[in-house]
């Protein structure tokens, strides 16, 4: 019999629903269940391909090409499994399917409604899940309007199931108040009354705050939430998110868990290894994406699980407004650079700058998708001398294309889910720095998220094969396109069409970002 453990939130958005969803069905994972994982987003788009990072955070890409939340990098990273489209539901999938169905004449006439058709759907997408144990976290806030259709669902789902085959955890903050030195659980309070309005009763509450609240404070939450004292578990704010499973685990919430929900846990190969020191490397994330920290997640995280501190933003922007010696003064503070991802003109002028400066002082570069193609015009401008050198994304009558949109997205009239996304096979060409990298293996397998390509056609005098002669790109790994370069005279210079970042594991990183700490390391 399926069990689900269904994860709410209250009192405010971002509080860490993601983080403990994941630790927890890593915790079970390691207690020898069969875990999976869903996040439903209560927002109306299909998915998450055309939100602005500023707003919404990375768009998290699966290795079958979909776009999701970033919760969606959280659960691979912990569980170190592939999630897939089959791990996210959105409000616009349901109501578009629900839609569908009805131009299909598949409700035989009846008047479609929100209880029960829309909630029918949602519940079928739940209990489609494959694991023994199901993690449902439910995104927003309790009490947004978006989500009441989430709740109103796991509650009759609930109900139509066995009391130990379901168990509501709900996530709140507690805050605290420096003018009167204390916490206030009053919006945990409240927060659990709105959720008691939508028919359910927590189980458990999570209480996270910014640091370790006091014993009255818990038992008052106890108290008002209506569950026991030990159900009430407080995860105060941590350096390194990756220790929320030991707190879990010390806490004895699968424990718990499994005495409510009848599961029998096998803790003999419990096995949680998670870097906990940090080589203190300066490396500069040049961006435009400020508005959030959560834009680069998946990069942040690839670099700290390599063992290394997570990188410092530069505005990509600024620079374009410095000198050439000030963009000097400033890059000179930091060991290496990543140029990531985006879209759009803004910025890009000063990413290119970051890339000469890298190039040209033998600073360690690592360039991701936009990143690459950034190399490429920097590259063809200051030593190829094509100085109107530029991609088509950004001047689409430049003299020099030397970046153009792929043949097949010229037909492409829409922009949702229409990128080449997800995992592509490429070949790695021996003797080359990326060819060590990934251990002299030769077909891989990348997920990807672009429209624009290497114009290697018009422009081959930019690049040349491993072995060759003379100061040129290096390519060093072809799919039906370029897919990486690098050159042969520096520590690390290697651009890649694809995002590396997206693959990371705990315990597995991603061996780029390895590679990459470990030329600075060298370098220094």
């Amino acid at each position: 019999m399926k069990k689900y453990i269904v994860v709410t939130g209250g009192v405010l958005s971002g509080v860490g629903k993601g983080i403990f969803s994941a630790s927890l069905a890593r915790l079970l994972k390691e207690c020898g269940i069969k875990v999976s994982v869903l996040k439903i987003d209560p927002y109306l788009n299909v998915d998450a391909g055309t939100m602005n990072p500023n707003q919404h955070g990375e768009v998290f890409v699966t290795e079958d090409g979909y776009e999701a939340d970033l919760d969606l990098g959280h659960y691979e990273r912990f569980l170190g499994e592939n999630m897939s489209k089959k791990n996210n539901i959105t409000a616009g999938q349901v109501y578009s399917s629900v839609v569908q169905r009805e131009r299909e004449g598949g409700y035989l006439g009846s008047t479609v409604q929100i209880v029960p058709h829309v909630t029918a759907e949602i519940k079928r997408r739940i209990e489609s899940l494959e694991g023994d144990v199901n993690v449902v976290e439910i995104g927003g806030t309790v009490g947004d309007i978006e989500s009441e259709v989430f709740l109103e669902s796991v509650r009759e789902l609930a109900l139509e199931k066995s009391a130990d085959d379901f168990l509501f955890i709900h996530v709140t903050y507690v805050p605290y108040l420096k003018a009167s030195n204390e916490f206030k659980t009053k919006p945990t309070q409240q927060s659990v009354q709105l959720l008691r309005r939508s028919g359910i009763n927590p189980d458990m509450i999570v209480v996270r705050s910014e640091s370790p609240i006091n014993g009255d404070s818990v038992k008052k939450v106890a108290l008002f939430g209506g569950v026991p004292l030990e159900m009430v578990i407080n995860l105060p704010d941590v350096p390194n998110v990756y220790s929320v499973v030991e707190m879990l685990k010390n806490y004895e919430v699968h424990k718990k868990i499994a005495q409510r929900l009848k599961i029998v846990l096998d803790e003999s190969h419990f096995r949680w290894d998670y870097p906990k020191t940090f080589k203190p490397y300066k490396i500069a994330l040049v961006a435009k994406y400020l508005g959030t920290d959560d834009a680069y997640k998946s990069i942040n995280e690839s670099v700290f699980l390599s063992g290394c501190t997570k990188p410092s933003i530069v505005d990509s922007q600024a620079l374009e407004e410095m000198s050439w010696q000030q963009v000097c003064e400033l890059l000179s503070e930091y060991d290496g650079f990543i140029i990531p991802g985006g879209f759009g003109k803004r910025g890009i002028e000063g990413k290119i700058r970051a890339i000469r400066y890298a190039r040209e002082h033998k600073k360690p570069i690592l360039g991701i998708c936009l990143g690459l193609q950034l190399m490429v015009i920097e590259f063809a401008r200051n030593v190829a001398g094509y100085e109107s050198a530029n991609s088509t994304e950004f001047d689409p009558t430049t003299p020099h294309p030397v970046i153009t949109l792929m043949e097949e997205q010229k037909k492409v009239l829409q922009l949702g889910g229409t990128m080449r996304l997800g995992a592509q096979p490429m070949r790695i060409l021996r003797n080359t720095k990326l060819w060590q990298i990934y251990g002299e293996i030769e077909d891989v397998s990348e997920r990807h998220r672009h429209r624009y390509e290497i114009n290697h056609e018009e422009y081959a005098d930019l690049f040349k094969l491993p072995g060759e002669d003379g100061y040129r790109l290096v390519i060093s790994a072809r799919s039906n396109f370029v897919e990486a370069v690098e050159l042969e005279d520096h520590p690390f210079f290697i651009g890649i069409q694809y995002h590396p970042e997206l693959k990371t594991k705990v315990g597995n990183p991603h061996p780029l970002f390895t590679a990459l700490v470990d030329s600075i390391s060298n370098n220094r």
